[in-house]
């Protein structure tokens, strides 16, 4: 396992994990509140066959990023291009979990050049009406001052019952690595949209395994329209469910599901 530090397209400085050496290169991105630790035991399973790299994405983790104008979704997709970049890779399959999913169909969308494959592990809600982005505004903007006034911990105790334990856990595992500051920021990103609309995927001619979630923010509805929505797409058989309760029930779930997925790819 190798840790190393880059340059976002701004010049911001970032940092990556490494697990693994000499297979084809795997991108993992986390949720919006842990960090790469969250993957590691998903990378573990992986090593044997992929060089699996784990950002922190800028915001959360050791990229640190105080600056709400510096969270944006074509940001944090830029970043993505910059790390293959670092790394010298001409392409690489690129997957995450939350947040990570929506830059990864993202990158795939605005890359598609770059990304071999993708993985969208519980694809976050999309909101395509007024009504509903400036409720996910409002909501962020709530998170973060509860953040800078009363700290991470008081932020995310209203949020998590309503999202699967392994999210929880997660989230909590990563708290005391994460700067308050940072982490405020980082929901700016809520003043920013990802897609217009999932119809915005139908473009996408990436091959892409989507793993649905399993609660409001993270729809399994969601996931089966955007399989139906996407031209090279397919779902998983696995999900994000209740029965899972740490990162390493995560990545036992899925890392069969992504290995079959990436051996038909390569």
């Amino acid at each position: 396992m190798t840790d190393f530090s880059y340059a976002g397209a701004d010049g911001y400085p970032l940092y990556a994990t490494q697990v693994g050496a000499g297979g084809p290169p795997l991108v993992l991105l986390h949720g919006g509140g842990p960090d790469h630790h969250s993957l590691l035991p998903l990378a573990g399973l992986l090593a044997d066959r992929h060089t699996v790299i784990l950002p922190d994405v800028r915001g959360y983790g050791r990229s640190v990023c105080a600056d709400p104008a510096l969270h944006t979704w074509a940001q944090y997709t830029s970043d993505v291009i910059s790390l293959l970049d670092h790394l010298h890779l001409a392409t690489a399959a690129l997957g995450g979990t939350g947040l990570g999913s929506t830059v990864t169909l993202r990158a795939a969308r605005d890359h598609p050049d770059r990304i071999r494959a993708a993985i969208a592990i519980s694809v976050e809600n999309i909101e395509e009406d007024e009504a509903a982005k400036r409720a996910e505004t409002a909501f962020l903007d709530t998170f973060a001052a509860t953040v800078r006034n009363d700290g991470i911990e008081a932020a995310w105790a209203p949020i998590l019952p309503a999202f699967p334990p392994v999210i929880g856990t997660m989230v909590r595992d990563a708290i005391p690595r994460s700067d308050p500051d940072s982490i405020a920021a980082a929901a700016a990103i809520g003043h920013d949209s990802p897609f217009g609309s999932v119809d915005d995927l139908a473009s996408v001619p990436v091959p892409t395994l989507v793993v649905p979630g399993a609660d409001a923010r993270h729809p399994t509805q969601l996931a089966e329209r955007v399989v139906r929505v996407m031209p090279n797409a397919r779902l998983a058989a696995v999900s994000l469910s209740a029965d899972l309760r740490t990162a390493d029930d995560l990545a036992a779930a899925i890392a069969p599901a992504v290995r079959e997925f990436l051996d038909a790819v390569s």
